[in-house]
């Protein structure tokens, strides 16, 4: 019973990595309008590909201060042509996430 046991865990494994879950890439925004990302020479990432975080888009977020007034915040971080980004494929890769910007250490 031992080894059947073990050949499960052992296919499961292998199913798991042949599913490649979660793997961190580098890209190239091409364009913004529409964004397209490209990864390597044949694959570029559409839009509808990409789930944008709030380090990579353009948001506005309500701040209270200590002394109870508010006011309303503008992140002007929308991705431009030719920024480096770090991307986690997601889903089989069908989905993209990216992370933010990414820079050369020098």
């Amino acid at each position: 019973m031992t080894g059947f046991l073990e050949s499960v865990k052992r296919a499961a494994i292998e199913a798991v990595h042949a599913e490649k879950p979660v793997s961190v890439l580098h890209g190239t925004v091409e364009s913004t309008e529409p964004l397209n990302i490209r990864i390597d020479q044949k694959l570029v990432l559409r839009r509808d590909q990409l789930i944008l975080t709030g380090a990579v888009k353009r948001r506005t977020e309500k701040v209270i201060y200590a002394d109870g007034t508010t006011a309303e915040l503008t992140f002007e971080a929308a991705l431009e042509k030719g920024q480096a980004v770090i991307l986690i494929r997601s889903d089989g890769g069908q989905k993209y996430i990216v992370l933010d910007r990414a820079e050369a250490i020098t």
